[in-house]
């Protein structure tokens, strides 16, 4: 046989043993698997597929953008305070009317993309998802333009999957309905900027009182930055924020060739030319700062368009019989000048609120001649009406209001404290001492307490302004801080000690309702024990003697009532916080700088003055009856001490001061009242902001004066 004919041969072979060989079996359960996936794959394509397209029957005819309805804000008795309409503020116009460096700003910073996707962005999404990984947090979005007026013209604000595919389909068909030039006309109108203005015409003329065509570069790359948070961007509120958002626009110009890295920069340095002052919101309305303070509560939580668009019913805290009160009230401040900006000075502040319940039952933020609410953001040093804290700290840690300490004249660590006529008294209790709030007994229990301890307690009564390490010296027990108080924060922790020791959460929102009847939100009490009710008790009847017989005279109502006075170094800043078991109330003072002396006002006399026609006429009208503070199980035999205090030494020069000083302020008529109604002591002016600590207190250098009211 030939070589290749064995070859062939083996090869035949080779296959008949091949073909011969018996078939594999598959695996049942692997048969099993496959089954069970497919169908899972099924169900869920399905599904999708079904979800899908019911949530494509439910969107809504692009040719009709969704009604805007108004929002309406009723008081606590459920009456109508004010509606607030979606039209308002409103001016629509063309895309040629607008700059093309505003249009470049807002396509550069918000959708880059915008000319080059069909309303849905996948490369967008993709590269928002890893900046927001890098960054362990939103950080970028994805939505598109035409995502967001889809958003912002058809749909709610709700953040829900069902939200976010209607969304993107949507903005696939305003796509196809609509031109680009269209799509980004129709969004530069919708918009919201804050201050009330919807489009950028609107927000040309509330920010810089010019229209839109007359933008320039810097103030287009203003307006562009502000939708992602209109209230924390706006430059008549937060300047330096809105400057740092109009820095990040201009660099999304150059990085996408609009513009030049020295045309940006000259465009930053330029100067906004905004205007100097803007139409308060409701300015019509007794409760503007109250209701502009719950438009930006609501605009945190859901959104701008929540409020100016949803139909929202929004009930609030706020009692307008005491509202009325408070703005009448404020009447009393004096006129001593008109700064740069208009506005009268000083400004003034008032909070009440229902100590039971946190209820925010009035707000004053000022004259009404601005937006600026210093009740709630204004950082004032407080004076002397911190002193409670301290000698709350001191009850606590066992003295009494009838312990005696001496005082005299103290040094720390080259710090000597003085009180404010320069002279000392020698022995005295501790109920005397804070009566006519001596400063050298604030500073040595403060000492003996220990500074940390007084920081503390304030900071759980309320107070959340307090720097940890800076605030941590002796000044600071009279009132020397280093970022000041809060009106709202005072009101919250003198309320905690009319509440027995209870510390309730300030409320102004008691309930929100959509225009469907569904209830958004419902606001209950939120409390927290901070302080023994025995010790609050200690206090309140301390601070009780001051209004009858020390500083707090002057805010004398012929019921129950405790409070202090607070006047800081050169009366740059003045104070009377005080409360009756119902009622809390903190009235602030001062020039809106920091800078302007009030010419000797102190927190006894217009304050105190302020104080007293507010409550008079607040309580009678909410009908709440006069009350005795509830007296708790061993508070009595505490705080019944110190009635009859050490007689203390008076200097005979001293009383001729105070005369002396009393008649020169007799010739401000304006004052004569507030004057002659205060028991004012002439010790009651407040700390410099900083001053040695003890051993117990760290930092701090010597102060100017060491005086405090």
């Amino acid at each position: 046989m030939s070589l290749q004919g064995s070859s062939q041969n083996g090869r035949q072979t080779r296959r008949r043993t091949t073909a011969t060989k018996p078939p594999k079996k598959k695996s049942p359960m692997r048969r099993f698997l496959w089954i069970v996936g497919i169908l899972v794959f099924l169900i869920i394509a399905g599904a999708g597929c079904g979800f899908i397209g019911a949530t494509m029957s439910d969107l809504p005819e692009v040719a009709n953008v969704k009604p805007a309805a108004s929002s309406q804000i009723y008081d606590v008795h459920g009456n109508l305070i004010t509606t607030v309409h979606a039209t308002e503020n409103r001016l629509p116009v063309k895309l040629s009317q607008v700059p093309k460096d505003l249009q470049n700003a807002f396509i550069a910073t918000e959708d880059n993309r915008f000319y080059s996707h069909h309303g849905v962005d996948p490369i967008g999404i993709m590269r928002a998802i890893w900046v927001n990984i890098a960054h362990d947090g939103v950080a970028e979005g994805g939505s598109t333009i035409t995502q967001q007026l889809a958003r912002n013209a058809f749909l709610t604000q709700d953040r829900t999957l069902k939200r976010k595919i209607m969304e993107a389909m949507l903005a696939i068909r305003i796509e196809q309905y609509y031109t680009k030039q269209e799509i980004l006309e129709m969004y530069l109108n919708q918009i919201y900027f804050g201050q009330g203005a919807y489009g950028v015409q609107a927000a040309a003329h509330v920010y810089f009182g010019k229209n839109v065509q007359d933008l320039d570069l810097a103030q287009s790359a203003m307006l562009a930055g502000l939708p992602q948070s209109p209230n924390y961007y706006s430059p008549l509120t937060n300047y330096k924020a809105g400057k740092a958002r109009q820095a990040v626009v201009l660099g999304q110009m150059v990085k996408y060739d609009y513009i030049d890295q020295a045309t940006a920069d000259k465009a930053k340095d330029e100067d906004l030319g905004l205007r100097e002052k803007s139409e308060a919101a409701h300015s019509d309305n007794n409760a503007s700062y109250f209701i502009d303070y719950v438009i930006s509560e609501i605009a945190e939580k859901y959104g701008d368009d929540a409020v100016y668009k949803d139909g929202l019913k929004i009930y609030t805290t706020i009692d307008m019989k005491a509202q009325d009160a408070a703005v009448q009230a404020m009447h009393n401040l004096p006129n001593f000048y008109t700064d740069d900006k208009g506005l009268t000075q000083p400004q003034g502040a008032l909070i009440a609120i229902n100590p039971h319940n946190g209820y925010i039952v009035a707000m004053v933020g000022g004259r009404g001649d601005d937006s600026f609410n210093r009740a709630v953001l204004a950082e004032r040093q407080p004076g002397s009406a911190f002193k409670p804290f301290v000698y709350l700290a001191a009850i606590q840690d066992g003295m009494t209001p009838g312990t005696v300490m001496d005082d005299k004249k103290i040094e720390f660590n080259g710090w000597s404290p003085k009180n404010y006529e320069g002279t000392y008294s020698g022995q005295m209790t501790l109920r005397y001492a804070l009566q006519h709030s001596v400063n050298t007994i604030a500073v040595q229990l403060a000492d003996a307490v220990g500074m940390r301890k007084v920081l503390n307690l304030a900071s759980s009564l309320g107070i959340t302004t307090l720097d940890d390490s800076k605030d941590n010296n002796l000044a600071a027990a009279l009132g020397g801080l280093t970022n000041g108080v809060k009106p709202i924060d005072m009101a919250v922790a003198y309320g905690t000690l009319a509440n027995g020791g209870v510390k309730v959460k300030p409320v102004a929102i008691t309930k929100i309702v959509d225009r469907n009847g569904q209830v958004v939100e419902e606001n209950s009490t939120e409390e927290q024990r901070v302080v023994d009710p025995k010790y609050a008790y200690v206090i309140i009847n301390m601070l009780e003697s001051v209004m009858s017989g020390g500083t707090g005279g002057g805010a004398s109502i012929g019921r129950p009532a405790a409070g202090k006075t607070g006047t800081t170094d050169e009366s740059k800043d003045a104070w009377f916080v005080g409360y009756t078991p119902d009622l809390v109330a903190a009235v602030w003072m001062g020039d809106d700088y920091g800078i302007e002396t009030l010419d000797g006002i102190t927190g006894g006399t217009v304050p105190a003055v302020i104080w007293r026609d507010f409550m008079s006429q607040a309580l009678n009208a909410m009908e709440i009856p006069a009350s005795d503070f509830t007296v708790p199980p061993g508070a009595a035999s505490i705080a019944n001490q110190g009635y009859a205090p050490v007689a203390p030494k008076v200097d005979p020069k001293a009383k001729d001061k105070d005369k002396d000083k009393k008649d020169a302020k007799d010739k401000d008529d304006a004052t004569v009242e507030s004057t002659d109604n205060s028991a004012e002591s002439s010790s009651d002016s407040d700390s410099s902001k900083s001053g040695s600590g003890s051993s117990r207190s760290s930092g701090g250098g010597a102060s100017k004066s060491g005086k405090s009211e």
